[in-house]
């Protein structure tokens, strides 16, 4: 055998060898993608969601994840809204279950202030657009704003952007890097689910002029009359329409804050 056939035959072997490498890998991948869970049963995941961030189950219908950067930021939005919308459907079940005579739609503009509404703006809208700079920054990029910009002594351990751990992590769930992972599909779970039901609270507040928990007794006491069908049905014998019980205007230290129903065009 002359040495260019020598040559010839061991690309070929190597060729083969790294062929039925590429098999192999597409044959794992193929495995766990099917036992992969995923929002509907047999569904396919779109080729940028490919099960490596927590709370991936290849849902994105409308392929706004498409760009690399773009998924990563709308993971980043998805975590914010995630945690302000689970801390605010907590206080309007506390707030209900405390005070179940206030209205939580209202309950701030039936609050006797000491100081005037407009400073209290202008405070939080300076407050929050600090602390919002520093978490953009540190998303753009990480590690960029872990140090106290004041008290220099005060920092935070290298981490991930979105999980900045350290003193925001008071009960140590980081310290364990697999059971870090499960929490993460956790909060994003619970996250999603608090969503839509604060969502849910607002249209039935708009609906009914009530909290979820009066809504919620008056269901279980009669569910056959006290459901969405039975509030909004259009029939050739039957009209029952409904109306939005939130005033269009709210008045609050003298000034008329705009308070319209959603879409209220759209209602049935």
């Amino acid at each position: 055998m002359s040495l260019t056939q020598a040559r010839v035959l061991s690309g070929a072997r190597v060729a083969q060898r790294n062929v039925r490498r590429q098999a192999g890998a597409r044959a794992v991948a193929a495995s766990a993608a099917a036992d992969r869970p995923m929002w509907w049963v047999g569904a396919d995941a779109p080729a940028h969601l490919d099960g490596s961030m927590p709370g991936d189950f290849g849902f994105d219908p409308l392929g706004l994840g498409s760009n690399a950067e773009d998924l990563a930021w709308y993971r980043e939005a998805e975590l914010q809204h995630c945690r302000w919308a689970m801390w605010g459907t907590a206080g309007v079940l506390a707030q209900e279950i405390v005070k179940p005579d206030v209205f939580w739609y209202n309950a701030a503009t039936s609050t006797d202030l000491p100081f005037d509404i407009l400073g209290i703006v202008s405070v939080q809208f300076l407050l929050m657009h600090y602390v919002e700079t520093r978490r953009f920054m540190d998303f753009k990029n990480p590690g960029s704003v872990d140090v106290d910009p004041i008290f220099e002594e005060n920092k935070l351990p290298a981490h991930e952007a979105g999980y900045p751990g350290g003193i925001f992590d008071v009960a140590g769930f980081s310290n364990d890097g697999a059971d870090l992972t499960e929490m993460k599909v956790k909060e994003l779970k619970n996250g999603r689910l608090a969503m839509l039901g604060f969502a849910g609270f607002i249209m039935q507040a708009q609906a009914t002029g009530e909290g979820p928990l009066k809504n919620l007794a008056d269901h279980i006491a009669s569910p056959g009359s006290t459901n969405v069908f039975a509030k909004a049905v259009v029939t050739p014998s039957i009209q029952s329409q409904l109306t939005c019980k939130i005033p269009p205007l709210t008045e609050f230290q003298g000034i008329d804050i705009p308070t319209p129903c959603f879409l209220e065009a759209l209602w049935p």
